[in-house]
């Protein structure tokens, strides 16, 4: 490999790193900051039911939002280049967390918080863009599995950073003040050295999967129009079997992304920052097993994303099992344990659907779009993780709340199975 294409690879991989770990500071602070947020609006006047239930609803409308902008803004990078949508959702996520901030009811926290996720919206596709142009099929998955650590172990990190705020004794806006302010300085970073692709430095591009569902167009980074780039996508069963499966993993990561620190506190007895540093046990979990299982497929070849995601699915579904069986006073280590369990095997597959599976679909030719429709599917039922999974956990404890979860991914081990088939079943394509 030429080493300076590899330099400039890395210092690219480096920055959507950091870029999209910083979107976490100013999405996460939401569901580390719940527990404060609903000791304010208890202070003036709601019961806390009334208010967990309220803000599961804000979470829903934050989330229905980020699903509409990965539908139909998230693909625009596929026209406009990667590097304009990657700065444009690091740009606005500032604003509208400094105005979530500044509010102090529900109508203000629900206007905030709904233009933060859809402007967010913009950033995964572009970085999937960018990760098109500047790597070879050969390695999407150890591609996308570093960069996927971002919103992992990016938002652990978070996670952990905003406990600390908290427990030095600042409240939920100062949180909010301070993420801002962290992701526009990465905004700055990223506006100055970013690169679009090795071309804008002449160097030469990698190949794209010959298996894209563009076929030779898959190499062309800029589509003729919509219809040449949805037809290929809508036409085929693998697309949205992957679709499918995108709706019951994303149900379960943006449950636990959303809940965990109130389940630690409720059920586990944490205190309200302990909680918060402890919820990144899911996304820390989850960053081993998307770096493990990035690299793993790239050597098993073309079934290999698939079978991972089957074997993990049907296990998480009994991790799911387990967490949801914990007896009353099961203490404090098992429960995080379980969480972590659930982490690991389910975000290894919920990574590889808008990340390696999606440029495998797409190559340079429509990736972000393959990448944001899979996205915002999946987002579709993540809607259901902040209103439906706040009055599941209300009324039938979150016992209900996790074995509902375990038939979900049992349903979603399924559309893996039937993926697996599939391609077993079709024929490979080779290079040129």
């Amino acid at each position: 490999m030429n080493r300076r294409l590899a330099v400039r690879q890395s210092l690219t991989v480096a920055l959507l790193f950091v870029g999209y770990a910083g979107y976490y500071l100013c999405r996460s602070d939401f569901s580390v900051s719940l527990p404060l947020i609903i000791d304010h609006l208890a202070a003036h006047g709601m019961t806390a039911g009334e208010a967990q239930i309220r803000l599961g609803a804000v979470a829903s409308f934050g989330v229905l939002a980020y699903a509409i902008g990965k539908v139909f803004l998230a693909g625009t990078a596929d026209f406009l280049g990667g590097k304009r949508n990657f700065l444009a959702g690091m740009g606005g996520s500032v604003l509208f967390t400094l105005l979530f901030s500044l509010g102090g009811g529900l109508p203000v926290f629900t206007l905030a918080w709904i233009a933060n996720r859809m402007v967010q919206s913009t950033g995964w596709a572009g970085m999937v863009k960018i990760t098109s142009r500047w790597f070879s099929y050969a390695s999407y998955g150890a591609a996308m599995g570093v960069i996927s650590l971002s919103y992992l172990f990016g938002d652990a990190a978070a996670r952990e950073f905003m406990g600390f705020i908290m427990a030095h004794g600042f409240g939920w806006r100062t949180v909010f003040q301070i993420a801002a302010g962290t992701l526009f300085v990465i905004f700055i970073a990223n506006l100055l050295l970013l690169k679009e692709s090795p071309g804008d430095l002449g160097l030469h591009e990698p190949k794209v999967n010959p298996s894209n569902l563009f076929g030779a167009e898959g190499a062309d980074p800029k589509p003729s129009g919509l219809r040449d780039l949805l037809a290929p996508l809508f036409r085929s069963s693998a697309f949205w079997l992957v679709c499918a499966l995108s709706l019951g993993t994303t149900l379960v990561r943006e449950t636990f992304n959303t809940w965990t620190p109130t389940y630690f506190h409720e059920v586990a007895g944490y205190s309200d920052s302990a909680a918060a540093s402890m919820s990144a046990v899911f996304p820390l979990f989850g960053g081993i097993s998307v770096l493990i299982a990035g690299f793993w497929s790239d050597r098993i070849g073309r079934t290999g994303r698939s079978a991972i995601m089957f074997y993990s699915l049907v296990l998480s579904a009994v991790a799911l099992f387990a967490l949801g069986s914990l007896p009353a006073g099961a203490g404090r280590q098992l429960p995080a344990i379980l969480v972590g369990a659930v982490g690991f095997l389910v975000i290894g597959p919920y990574a590889y659907l808008a990340g390696a599976i999606a440029l495998d679909f797409g190559g340079k030719h429509g990736s972000a779009t393959s990448s944001g429709i899979i996205d915002g599917v999946g987002y579709l039922a993540g809607i259901l993780a902040g209103d439906t999974m706040a009055r599941i956990s209300v009324t039938f404890g979150w016992t209900g709340a996790f074995m509902f979860l375990a038939g979900i991914t049992l349903l979603s081990s399924g559309a893996a199975a039937l993926l697996l088939i599939g391609q077993r079943r079709a024929p490979a394509v080779e290079t040129a």
